[in-house]
């Protein structure tokens, strides 16, 4: 088994080519080559070796070529624009997100969630974060060969997590020479820039291969103030964008309810007569401050090795480092004493009352915005023995091996106040003999303290004592660090082969064991874990669990080569998996495989599923969170059950739900104005799913480079491990009249706001539902006018439903075609190339969706009734497609090297305004486009 003629690689050259003559999408026509001059290859979605590429499971292909004929230069840029998938519920335009997990690239596909989508790097699981992530921001796109999406259940083959699919990045190997790339592209705004550098060099010989890639890769920020549609929280009303916690500061005297005080701009900010009632002008922005796209920076190696031992047996080995940086800027944190208790002292030598009274004050850290850096550094190394042996006439394919993945993780956070200091430098203070004011009384000092006068600054008072003051920055703001940490340790073995013939062909088979342990944690700095901070309080997660598994498959041919059954096979695999935290579970699958005739192939499959509960899910500490786009059903002007029989039990007659600043809401969604508390649940078992699919492949021998595939698709996932939420909780309750959530709450018995004693964790409730299907065309033609091809790819949901409670008088809700979740999403590829030259088009379609009407003048269905709210009216929105187009033209230089320009939006399409923030932290889906980026690409090959 030397390495440049076994027939292993030259089955796998020819399945990639095959691949690649049909497209991006689908599957690849009926082999014709004899087949026995080719030995068996292993493809996704199966561990039986075989000849055939194509199986009974729905597969997409996206090869190399493809990936370079597009603008996207990024794994996770590639994969979130394929129609199957969505961007995740937190994406690189969502600053606020404050996880572990901020900075990473995550695919979700069929919008179910970023953890039920399994990622493996040829074959074997990409290492996961403590609450299941898998970044695949990891993974170099210089040493990836093809990515294979198999868009069906397969937890029968690989475990936990593939539920919604698999992704299954397949890297570059036995590379001979050398090849070099620069990209460089950014918006035609003139900001988001993009740098990749990379190069790819291979030795190959008799008996072995080495293939070592390398990439550096950065993104520039995008700030929120440079985009129509995330300049204004709610574009087109900007009244309703800026909060009345300002960089100018504003009090007024405990107790009082008269309006708030802002200090006249160019005054001292001190003593009487330099006041007026706040208005319009002394309010803030947010955006101002904000990334609409956060920058990041990564450094990545990765190294394939393989060596002929023997004749028979091989060592393969996969070793990777990446280093990742990026980082996160939000407003000035927006301070009010009423919450971290820190009124102005009667004794303070700025209290503007003169002495009078003590101040209730608000103030936005302007000067100092709040900023997270992100560092992770991933170590990955997979090693393994593979071979083969012969018993009689058959042959028999084995591997052995261990995978270890290790993420280190540092955040740190700057520009939240340190609640202690905000509290002494608010309190008395006097002027000393030095003409210095100093904290405390005379003759009782306080060391170390530095006064803080919160009404200067921003053309209001001189330097000293302000928010600009470094001293009172130091003093006020302590910087934050937390740690994170996770490892992975999976030892496998894997036996196929055939047992005995059929009449119809060899009864493939395919067992295997495998012990993995996943263990990690995250800590808090301790001043976040005190909540001494006005960061988010959390507290420390950490825990480990472990699992054995044992799995077997069988491959079933029953008839071929007769009237209506070319080939008619069976496909069945089962898989036990014991967990030390929740215990055992079986999960199997049936597929079958029919070809009536030569050009038709019939698939479909059924399988059973699981997503076992993560680190974070059963181990994590709490944490706070200042709910965005909170509604309170008893709000008299927003609220949906406003004036019913249990609200008018809890809340006084004319309640009003209070927001930041604790001032009355002027939206139907805003954030609370105290925090409310989540947490994990160490009992909280596994989800369960079925996935079943039926497809027709059509290859007609009449039109040839023509393949057309049509399949369905349905994915039920029971016993959903739900993030219980505040606006579910208050849903349940008032609109639902479920008690038992009414327990989960407490609300002020004077304002009637709910109070910060709110606390939610996961739990298993409910079930989801998606069905849909899939449409992948592929045509091409060679002409002596050049080679023309088309690929379009369409995936239409015809159902999404959700429910998160077990309440059997709960309606479900219907996820389709509102918010982040489109009915339609399809895309177009172009593309003609003569001799060196090449050019591609492309198009990327996103339907209409629906959104709740947060402005009544847009409420475009005033009446709309949907399904799951059971006639009664519930106004919405709605929202227009849009479509993306992209250009590439290339050339190939006659120095071997290949030079490519192209946009992706050419057309500079806006994305359409969402107002409630899917996947994003302003008023756009975050999966859209924000502008139009222009790009260039320059590959060397030596």
């Amino acid at each position: 088994m030397t390495l440049k003629t076994t027939k292993l690689r030259d089955a796998i050259t020819f399945a990639l080519v095959s691949t690649a003559s049909f497209g991006a999408v689908g599957t690849v026509s009926a082999q014709t080559t004899d087949a026995t001059t080719l030995d068996r290859i292993e493809v996704t979605g199966s561990r039986i070796r075989q000849v055939d590429v194509e199986t009974a499971q729905p597969i997409t292909t996206i090869n190399r070529d493809q990936i370079q004929a597009g603008g996207f230069n990024t794994v996770a840029d590639i994969l979130q624009n394929i129609p199957s998938a969505g961007s995740p519920t937190f994406s690189r335009t969502s600053p606020l997100t404050s996880n572990q997990e901020a900075g990473g690239q995550y695919i979700d596909l069929r919008n179910l969630g970023a953890q039920r989508t399994l990622v493996l790097v040829n074959g074997k699981r990409l290492g996961i974060s403590p609450d299941g992530f898998q970044d695949v921001s990891t993974i170099p796109t210089a040493m990836v060969e093809r990515i294979d999406i198999l868009k069906d259940g397969a937890s029968s083959i690989y475990g936990s997590d593939a539920m919604a699919g698999v992704i299954n990045i397949i890297t570059r190997t036995n590379f001979e020479g050398a090849e070099a790339n620069a990209y460089f592209g950014q918006y035609d705004d003139g900001d988001g820039a993009k740098k990749s550098f990379d190069f790819v060099i291979g030795m190959a010989g008799e008996r072995g291969s080495i293939t070592i890639g390398a990439e550096s890769h950065t993104e520039d920020e995008v700030w929120a103030r440079d985009r129509f549609f995330s300049n204004d929280s709610y574009p087109g009303y900007p009244q309703y964008s800026t909060t009345v916690v300002g960089q100018w500061g504003n009090w007024r005297p405990v107790g009082s309810t008269g309006p708030w005080q802002a200090p006249d701009r160019g005054s001292s900010a001190l003593g009487p007569g330099v006041w007026h009632d706040q208005n319009a002008s002394d309010t803030s922005k947010p955006s101002d401050q904000m990334h609409v796209m956060t920058p990041l920076e990564r450094r990545s190696l990765f190294t394939n090795v393989n060596y002929d031992l023997t004749d028979n047996v091989r060592f393969t080995a996969d070793m990777s480092y990446t280093k990742r940086s990026s980082d996160r800027q939000i407003a000035g944190y927006p301070t009010q004493s009423t919450v971290i208790g820190a009124p102005m002292s009667v004794d303070s030598y700025f209290n503007p009352t003169g002495g009078a009274d003590p101040v209730n004050w608000r103030r936005r850290g302007w000067e100092v915005p709040r900023t997270t850096a992100t560092d992770q550094t991933t170590w990955r190394f997979a090693a393994a023995l593979q071979g083969s042996f012969e018993i009689g006439d058959r042959f028999f394919d084995w591997d052995a091996g261990y995978m270890y993945n290790e993420n280190d993780l540092t955040i740190i956070n700057n520009g939240n106040f340190f609640i202690p200091n905000v509290r002494r430098a608010v309190g008395p203070s006097f002027v000393n003999a030095q003409g210095q004011v100093v904290c405390g009384t005379p003759g009782a000092e306080i060391a170390g303290c530095v006064p803080w006068n919160p009404f200067a600054g921003f053309g209001t008072g001189a330097v000293a004592n302000s928010l600009a003051d470094p001293a009172v920055q130091a003093y006020l703001f302590k910087q934050e660090q937390a740690l994170g940490r996770t490892e992975t340790n999976n030892f496998f073995a894997n036996l196929a082969g055939s047992l005995f013939t059929l009449p119809a062909g060899d009864l493939g088979f395919a067992v295997g064991v495998e012990h993995r342990k996943e263990e990690g944690g995250f800590t808090p700095d301790a001043i976040a874990q005190s909540g001494d901070s006005t960061n988010l309080a959390s507290g420390p997660t950490y825990g480990a669990y472990s699992l054995d598994e044992v799995y077997a498959e069988l491959n079933i041919p029953v008839l071929a080569d007769v009237a209506f059954a070319q080939e008619l096979s069976f496909n069945v695999a089962s898989r036990y998996s014991d967990f030390d935290t929740f215990g055992d579970t079986t999960n199997s699958k049936a597929g079958f495989k029919w070809r009536p005739i030569e050009d038709l192939l019939v698939r479909g499959t059924w399988s059973e599923g699981f997503r076992a509960p993560t680190i974070g899910d059963l181990f994590g500490g709490t944490s706070d969170t200042f709910t965005t786009g909170f509604r309170d059903p008893c709000d008299t002007v927003y609220g949906v059950a406003a004036g019913s029989p249990r609200c008018l039990q809890d809340v006084p007659v004319g309640y009003r739900q209070l927001q930041q600043g604790f001032v009355p809401t002027t939206t139907p969604g805003a954030q609370t104005p105290v925090a409310f508390t989540s947490g994990s649940n160490p009992l909280l078992e596994p989800e369960t799913s079925v996935s079943k699919t039926l497809g027709l492949v059509y290859n007609p021998n009449y039109v040839q480079g023509l393949s057309v595939a049509l399949d369905w698709w349905n994915i039920r996932i029971e016993n959903t491990i739900v993030a219980d939420a505040p606006n579910t909780i208050l849903s349940d309750c008032y609109v639902g009249l479920i008690e038992s959530r009414c327990a989960l709450f407490s609300r002020d018995p004077s304002l009637g706001n709910i109070v910060a004693e709110l606390q939610y964790g996961g739990r298993n409730a409910g079930y989801a539902e998606t069905e849909g299907y899939d449409l992948d065309v592929n045509y091409g033609l060679s002409t002596d006018f050049g080679r023309f091809d088309a690929r379009w790819a369409t995936t239409y949901v015809s159902f999404y439903e959700i429910k998160s409670t077990n309440d059997v008088e709960a309606v479900p809700g219907q996820a389709n075609g509102f918010g982040g979740s489109f009915r339609v999403r399809s895309n177009l590829n172009l593309s003609w190339s003569l001799e060196d030259f090449a050019v591609t088009w492309g198009m990327r379609y996103n339907s209409g969706s629906k959104e709740g009407c947060y402005f009544e003048e847009l409420c475009s269905l005033p009446n709309y009734q949907a399904p799951d709210t059971l006639g009664t009216i519930v106004p919405q929105n709605e929202i227009g497609s849009v479509t993306y187009n992209d250009l590439q033209v290339s050339w190939q230089a006659p120095w071997n090297a290949r030079i490519a320009i192209g946009a992706n939006n050419v057309l500079d399409r806006d994305p359409p305004i969402y107002f409630s923030q899917p996947s994003s932290g302003f008023a756009f889906y975050g999966g859209h486009d924000i502008g139009r980026f222009i790009y260039m690409r320059y590959q060397q090959k030596f």
